[in-house]
């Protein structure tokens, strides 16, 4: 059977009935029959053939250095890979069997606490927990807003039947997530052209006595800015004096809690703040890991409520617990914290001032091609995000379609309400991003652009210019067959020469 939805995320997807077995490659020197694609095989392959299948179908997927659309980390030195394979077998949460993992769990949570200035005395334990990324962080420090709401309007004798939150239109998917799972109201501050990231001003007017917290983007996924977390705390400040209530804030610092601190210490976004009650970052985002690391620390215990913590004692001592997962690797606790020991404050910060350098050569570079304008801020997390400055001929979906050609992958999307009708293309800027690589890119881009300039405009285009209304599939159709054309030419071209 097959789920999908509009945008082609695919939950499950089997193949036409045609395509229902694997075929290796090299049959004749490991297998000589075919593997049923869906089911399980009647017997058993050499583990060679196995291996060879796998790698095989493995090759088409893209080159993830390459993948400019994630800010997910896909570098990291042959010692944390050593590291992580030597640990991938250890479950995580087994405390009793592996202390010195939890022990090193616990070490991370206590430097990223420091980190972003939690109120710790001198020898003082911080409060949080490792994650499987910013999803789950933020998953489960939604759940201690809502219980600490729900505490206290029950106290006071309010109803606690609708709470809410209040963000900006920008926030990534895994809020819109929480809301829905965990039965709170989204109350979105809608984003607008130039100004893509949350209002301050107008969010802390959407806040009533049933918001259970603000929450704030250090790193906003559309364009990398940060937004101003200050003012909204003064604000909300004067706001909580005027009204009696205490609504805190919730800093969603997935991208941008490991390059802030480094690139602009004195920005005050962090537990310097007194509304800030609870901060998410990811560990494979800029904290330098492969994906499947986040982190969620509390400013103080009072902050995340003993009632969510569960006690167990059937894997050999009495253990406590606040996860939505239970079972997960190792591997990526352990190398966080070899990223922390082996890099120190001085090598993130030299880190994150290289990925700037090379966001600003890639970013002059396309300003210089005279086509994109510029969406995203210098300061922020390092990426670019640009427009073109005429889209009437080729727009930047073709852009970033025809890119693919050379091994990039770029993303083009639209903003959220009430800007859907700006679409941008983004880079985002990596350790493992070269300026090298910056350049090569701006090359690329040049190269795209002047060969969609010698195209005619867009089939869908003309037929608007002439008047000719035709409904989408027919002109999703005409589009096809211009293209099955074009490739056509170009491959008896080929020949012809050849």
């Amino acid at each position: 059977f097959e789920i999908v939805n509009s945008k082609k995320m695919v939950l499950s997807k089997t193949a036409s009935e045609s395509d229902v077995s694997i075929h290796s490659t090299f049959a004749s020197r490991y297998v000589r029959n075919s593997l049923p694609r869906f089911e399980m095989p009647e017997n058993s392959i050499p583990k060679e053939a196995a291996y060879q299948i796998i790698n095989d179908e493995l090759m088409l997927d893209g080159n993830p250095r390459l993948n400019l659309a994630s800010f997910v980390t896909t570098w990291m030195e042959p010692e944390c890979d050593k590291l992580m394979m030597e640990s991938i077998n250890k479950n995580y949460v087994d405390m009793d069997e592996y202390p010195v993992t939890t022990e090193l769990q616990n070490r991370c949570v206590n430097m990223i606490a420091r980190l972003f200035n939690a109120p710790l005395g001198e020898g003082e334990a911080a409060v949080g927990v490792g994650t499987v990324g910013s999803s789950e962080a933020i998953m489960l420090a939604g759940l201690a807003f809502k219980r600490q709401w729900q505490n206290k309007r029950k106290a006071q004798g309010l109803p606690y039947d609708k709470p809410n939150i209040v963000t900006g239109a920008n926030v990534q998917v895994c809020w819109e997530k929480f809301a829905r799972y965990f039965e709170v109201e989204l109350k979105e501050v809608k984003l607008r052209e130039d100004y893509y990231v949350m209002d301050p001003k107008i969010a802390v007017d959407m806040v009533d006595e049933n918001t259970i917290c603000v929450a704030a983007i250090l790193g906003s996924t559309l364009t990398g800015e940060f937004e101003d977390v200050k003012l909204l705390n003064d604000l909300l400040v004067e706001k909580n004096k005027q009204t009696g209530w205490d609504t805190p804030i919730h800093v969603d610092a997935a991208s941008g809690g490991f390059i802030a601190p480094f690139l602009d210490p004195e920005l005050e976004w962090d537990f310097r703040l007194p509304l800030v009650k609870s901060i998410n970052v990811s560990g494979h985002k800029y904290g330098l890991v492969y994906a499947g690391i986040g982190w969620v620390v509390w400013r103080t215990k009072t902050d995340l409520p003993d009632e969510l913590i569960f006690h167990i004692n059937y894997l050999g001592a009495d253990q406590p617990t606040f996860t939505l997962n239970f079972s997960k690797g190792s591997s990526q606790v352990i190398a966080q914290y070899y990223q922390l020991i082996r890099l120190g404050f001085e090598g993130y910060r030299n880190v994150m001032e290289n990925c700037r350098d090379n966001m600003m050569v890639l970013r002059q570079g396309l300003e210089k091609t005279g086509r994109f304008k510029i969406v995203s801020k210098e300061n922020g997390v390092p990426l670019v995000a640009f427009s073109l400055k005429d889209s009437s001929r080729h727009n930047e979906f073709e852009v970033a379609e025809t890119l693919r050609r050379f091994g990039w992958i770029v993303p083009a999307y639209t903003m959220p309400a009430d800007a859907q009708h700006v679409t941008v293309l983004r880079v985002v800027i990596r350790e493992d991003f070269s300026r090298t690589l910056a350049e090569r890119l701006v090359a690329d881009f040049e190269k795209v652009l002047h060969e969609l300039d010698t195209l005619p405009a867009r089939v869908h285009a003309k037929m608007a210019n002439g008047n000719v209304k035709k409904t989408p599939e027919e002109m999703q159709r005409e589009v096809t067959s211009y293209w099955k054309k074009l490739l056509e030419t170009k491959k008896t071209s080929k020949n012809t020469i050849c």
